[in-house]
């Protein structure tokens, strides 16, 4: 029997490649995102492999997750690994010259709406007792680095969520686990730099960084896993990043 995944933030980046393996894999697959165009544009694609199913919404939006997920066709709607990937930096300001809307940007997405995702999708697993989850973190969980401030604070909290949800899911056999890349060659330094492609190009140049296709690989490792197996934390780095600010570049 096929297993359903649902997986987050699908329209770039690290969603898109783990959708685009698992279709491959020929899972049931429902994407998320909040650009249309995209989305039916990869649906497209993955349909080739297996059924496929893609969900329009912002996750800042608790209506319109709530009501997304409860609007999946029954085909779809048993969800048996979630994948909490919509994540987003905005700015690298000191926190005295921090923008309030950057604030509320990385708050509202990195924590906020990993939260309402994962309100719509337990109570089912809960009373299967069985599911996976899977949030995807960042290296910015496990330490903070200069103007790193409120994005560390939000992927620091996406840490503990993480633990906390493995601790109360325990009695229902779900198993959370979270994973958190380094340096990832995406969109991300481009939001991060607010469309400054130059800036956001510079972030990887003289290494090899993490390619979405890599972290999309783990995940597929880590679901694959025998049942009695959780990965409950995993770290992850280019092997030229030893940290989140020592990274070897040769240039």
């Amino acid at each position: 029997m096929k297993k359903t995944i649902l997986i987050t933030g699908a329209t770039s980046g690290i969603g898109k490649a783990t959708a685009q393996l698992f279709a491959k894999y020929h899972y049931k697959i429902v994407i998320c995102g909040r650009r249309k165009d995209r989305l039916e544009e990869l649906e497209k694609e993955l349909s080739e492999y297996t059924e496929v199913h893609s969900l329009a919404f912002d996750v800042r939006d608790k209506n319109a997750v709530l009501e997304s997920i409860n609007s999946l066709p029954e085909y779809f709607s048993n969800i048996d690994i979630l994948i909490n990937n919509a994540g987003n930096a905005h700015g690298l300001d000191p926190i005295q010259t921090g923008d309030l809307e950057d604030w509320d940007a990385m708050i509202d997405i990195n924590v906020k709406g990993l939260l309402y995702v994962s309100k719509a999708i337990i109570p089912q697993m809960v009373e299967r007792k069985s599911g996976h989850i899977i949030n995807i973190g960042s290296t910015a969980a496990k330490e903070v680095y200069p103007n790193g401030n409120v994005y560390c604070g939000s992927k620091h909290a996406v840490d503990a969520i993480t633990a906390g949800m493995r601790i109360d899911l325990n009695p229902f056999s779900i198993k959370v686990g979270g994973i958190h890349p380094g340096m990832v060659e995406t969109e991300f330094s481009e939001v991060r730099f607010k469309g400054d492609t130059n800036k956001a190009s510079n972030v990887y140049k003289g290494f090899d960084p993490l390619q979405a296709q890599d972290i999309a690989d783990i995940i597929h490792f880590v679901v694959s896993r025998p049942y009695h197996v959780n990965i409950a934390d995993l770290v992850v780095m280019s092997t030229a990043q030893a940290s989140s600010t020592i990274v070897k570049k040769d240039i």
